[in-house]
């Protein structure tokens, strides 16, 4: 036993879609030092566990239970004793058919401390998504919510008699191995077959599927359009409108998935902005950008009377040299009449937090045009400070060469290739092909990536770059490129709805 005991929190994920998991549950999960994590867990859900955290899969799928239930709780006491915090990740709400209550009861006699955080439900949210609404005042004033799993004697322990006759709206989740018997129970009950029905696969995510049909013929539905768990079964009058309330297919992004490379402090931005316009995100960063150690900056700060332009190339690098004119006790008043150059309108947008706005925005934000722009608009021999990556493109410098302009390139940070690889379930799912495009903000996202996958074959690849540089990288393995038209997280949307 540890020094002091931990805490668990019995955490709801949700469906599948990252948002829909709820505030409470995310700020937990930031916090947690373990995570024991379920099967029904979206990828996109898997990408939000903190790095640093262990992560425990006790996954179950139908018909294998590769780890018991009293196991899973064996390991939720004992790493609770060993003095961490400990998230239980589960899918929907943990006590909607998801055995929180048996978990929590190991907790409660080993003396372990728990809190709850309930979830968005799958029997609710699911059918949202399809446009079919769980109760309606003109079709249904009750919900009815049931497991489709049958016993080991395979038999179901449902009164269809009194559920025929609930004229409320039935669902049954994990039920479509089962759907022929409940369908066939109902009937016999005197349901009348003409019910209207639906079976809504991979709900909430870019896969979502939803047949409609009626009680009579929805399980031959199922079987013709191969469907599989996991979906959720409605049954009642409520699925009649599912047609016309339909909501989902219309955001421009709808059913694509999308490969986001950024690094994991800069992505939830752009996965936020994906998910709004109906896509669903595989966040999978690539690299890593962290400061040089080495650098030169404190000496550079001395000097900054020297230089009459100082270019920001990254939003880094923005947050890097403000940190290191705080650290020798100056603030933007040291800049004086410097003049200031971003290669992009999120750059520029950093230096505006930090109290500063640029003078010089190239119209293409990569370093060969900010250097064309400065070349044009810089005196013969300003001298011109250039805040930069210790690796990475030469073009700002090769530009300000060829223009005869002196220069100093400092570099204050460096990019380490980090590929998201702690989940085999999100690396499955990109050699699986199983998405429709990969966004790359830099050059450096290219190499992180290509790396990751060195068997791969990219070309069957759609690889949206925010620019040329970019783009240029991308072509070398063989990616089929897309260049956004505007160099900007914004633009690379705009370029993902026109395709």
């Amino acid at each position: 036993m540890g020094e002091k005991t931990g805490k668990v929190w019995l955490v709801g994920a949700g469906p599948s879609d990252a948002g829909l998991m709820t505030l409470r549950g995310r700020e937990v999960l930031n916090k947690a030092d373990v995570v024991i994590y379920d099967r029904l867990l979206g990828v996109s859900i898997l990408a939000m566990i903190p790095p640093g955290a262990k992560k425990i899969d006790v996954g179950k799928s139908p018909d294998q239970h590769p780890i018991p239930q009293k196991e899973i709780n064996r390991i939720l006491v004992r790493e609770a004793l060993a003095g961490n915090r400990v998230v239980r990740l589960k899918g929907g709400d943990p006590f909607l058919f998801g055995r929180g209550g048996e978990e929590l009861d190991a907790l409660w006699e080993n003396g372990i401390p728990y809190e709850v955080v309930p979830g968005v439900s799958s029997a609710i949210s699911v059918p949202a998504y399809a446009g079919i609404p769980v109760t309606h005042r003109e079709y249904s004033s009750s919900l009815h919510i049931f497991t489709g799993h049958f016993s080991k004697d395979n038999e179901i322990s449902l009164d269809y008699a009194a559920l025929a006759n609930l004229r409320g709206t039935l669902i049954f989740l994990m039920g479509v191995a089962s759907v022929e018997r409940i369908c066939y129970g109902l009937l016999r009950a005197g349901m009348p077959g003409d019910t209207p029905a639906a079976a809504v696969e991979n709900g909430t995510t870019a896969r979502q599927r939803c047949v409609v049909a009626t009680l009579e013929t929805l399980a031959g539905k199922i079987a013709e359009h191969g469907i599989h768990s996991p979906a959720v079964i409605v049954i009642g009058q409520t699925v009649s409108l599912a047609n016309r309330l339909s909501w989902v297919s219309n955001r421009p992004l709808y059913g694509k998935r999308i490969v986001v490379t950024r690094p994991r402090n800069q992505s939830d931005d752009f996965c936020e902005k994906i998910r709004n316009l109906g896509g669903e995100t595989i966040a999978f960063p690539c690299i890593e950008t962290v400061p040089f150690e080495e650098n030169k900056m404190a000496e550079t700060i001395q000097q900054l009377d020297s230089f009459v332009w100082i270019t920001f190339s990254s939003v880094f690098g923005v947050d890097v040299f403000f940190e290191a004119l705080r650290r020798t006790g100056r603030d933007t008043r040291a800049l004086g009449s410097t003049k200031i150059a971003a290669i992009g309108t999120a750059t520029a947008k950093r230096l505006e937090m930090h109290g500063v706005l640029p003078d010089l925005i190239p119209q293409w934000f990569d370093g060969a045009h900010l250097g064309k722009a400065l070349a044009k608009s810089a005196e013969p021999g300003d001298n011109i400070l250039i805040i930069r990556a210790r690796e990475g493109s030469r073009a700002l410098e090769e530009q300000l060469s060829r223009a005869g302009i002196p220069f100093e390139a400092v570099p204050v940070y460096e990019t380490h290739f980090t590929a998201q690889t702690e989940f085999p379930e999100i690396r499955k799912s990109i050699e699986n092909g199983e998405f429709d495009l990969i966004a790359f903000t830099s050059p450096s996202t290219v190499k992180g990536f290509a790396q990751a996958f060195p068997h791969l074959s990219f070309s069957h690849c759609i690889a949206v770059c925010i620019g040329r540089e970019t783009a240029a990288e991308a072509d070398k393995f063989g990616l089929r490129v897309i260049t956004s038209k505007v160099s900007t997280v914004d633009g690379m949307l705009e370029t993902m709805i026109n395709l």
